[in-house]
This record gives structure tokens, sequence and C-alpha cells, in this order.
């Protein structure tokens, strides 16, 4: 079983997503658990204040590394500052999170992720608490909740019994570092539009065949980069 803790200043973000399908399932299977931590929680003036101005001026505000560095503590070991597995600070200017990352954390015992909001994080808690900065990509969301979400669904689905159908998994895109092929289902033919025939036909080595050219081809043409990498490994 995997626990997965997220440090956040809206734990009832995850209530809704978190209760349902695959991430309900498995945590009703015990496959995993999962563990809010309210980052108000860990600030001590009366107004519960978690940001402040930033060094050197500048627009936005800044959230303080004590409260997270408190929050990450009370989940560690006694005499511990931080608790096992991995910690995740969801950041623009993280590393792009990829199928490789979900497959590596999926393998833990413990992920914490810390959802940042607010212009940024002081950088002491990345560096302090040895976090991993992870971007979802090359866009900006109004807080870090929404990439912790993505990445516990990811890494959640991959986890032993987490789905029944295990080939339909392997299939997916990025698995094998291409982008799945098209799919298609009843009716065989709408709106004038027909299933290529060689989905019709039964013969599964050449339906085989057919996937993985489609796969290779969508891949060039829409992710050069993962076919770069593809061809290279």
């Amino acid at each position: 079983m995997i626990r997965i803790n997220v440090v956040t200043l809206f734990p009832e973000f995850f209530q809704g997503p978190l209760g349902l399908s695959i991430p309900a399932r498995a945590a009703r299977a015990g496959l995993v658990e999962y563990n809010m931590v309210q980052l108000r929680d860990f600030t001590h003036d009366r107004h519960q204040t978690v940001d402040d101005l930033p060094y050197g001026g500048g627009s936005g505000m800044v959230m303080k590394p004590e409260p997270f560095f408190e929050a990450v503590r009370s989940l560690a070991a006694e005499g511990r500052e931080r608790p096992d597995g991995p910690v995740l600070l969801m950041s623009a200017r993280g590393k792009r999170f990829t199928h490789e990352d979900a497959v590596r954390l999926s393998l833990q015992p413990q992920l914490t992720l810390l959802c940042g909001h607010y212009k940024d994080v002081d950088q002491r808690v990345s560096e302090g608490l040895e976090a991993e900065e992870v971007s979802l990509g090359d866009f900006i969301l109004t807080g870090g909740e929404i990439p912790a979400l993505a990445i516990i669904d990811a890494v959640v689905r991959l986890l032993p019994g987490a789905i029944s159908d295990h080939e339909a998994a392997a299939t997916d895109s990025f698995y094998e570092g291409l982008l799945s092929p098209p799919s298609y289902t009843r009716p065989a033919e709408y709106r004038g539009m027909r299933v290529p025939e060689i989905l019709l036909s039964g013969d599964h080595a050449k339906i085989a065949a057919w996937r993985r050219e489609q796969a290779e081809r969508l891949t060039r043409e829409r992710r050069p980069d993962l076919w770069e990498r593809h061809e290279h490994s």
C-alpha cells in the first residue's frame, strides 16, 4: 500500500475526485491511503498567515517556508525533518512530470505532495526539504492542487489491482514511449465515417502491425520529442 500525503490550503478540493472511479476503488481495496494536511494548521498568528511580500520587491505574494517545514515534519518519524519517500513541490519551474515518474512513484511506500498558491513558494522549501519540483507543462495554474491531483491519479492507476484490465493500461500512450494508436468501437460506420477495414479483419497479427504503425506515425507527427527519445532508446 502507498500513503499519499497532500499539503494544501484546500483539502476539500480533493474530496470529490478522490471519492470517484479508480482512486476511490483503490482506496476501498486498501491499495492507497490519502492524507490531506491543512497548511494553515501550521501557522502561529491570529490570521493564519501563509504568505508575505517577496524580498527584492515585485508583484504577487510568496508562500512562507515555516508552515511547509512544520507540516512536512508532522508527517515524519520522530527526530526526522521529512517523511520517508519522495517529496514533490508543484512548481512551474519544475521538471515536467512523465509516465516514467508515475511508475517510479507508484513503487514507493509513501509520497508527499506540496501544493503552492499565490505567486510562488519560498525557494528554501524545495531546497531544505529536498523536494523535487515538478510541473505538468508549460502553462500556469491557480495553484498546485490540480497538478497534485493529476499526479495522484497517474500514480494510483498503476498500483497492482487498481485497474482490473492491466492490458488496457499497458497500451496507453507513453507506456512504451509512444502515443497510443486511434481506437474505434461500434457502429462500424457513423455519419459516413468507417472503421478501418483492418480492424474488422480478424487478423490479429496485421491488426497489431497496423496499430504499431499508427502509434509511430502519430508520435512522429505530434510529439517529435518523444519520437526522438524512442528512436535513440
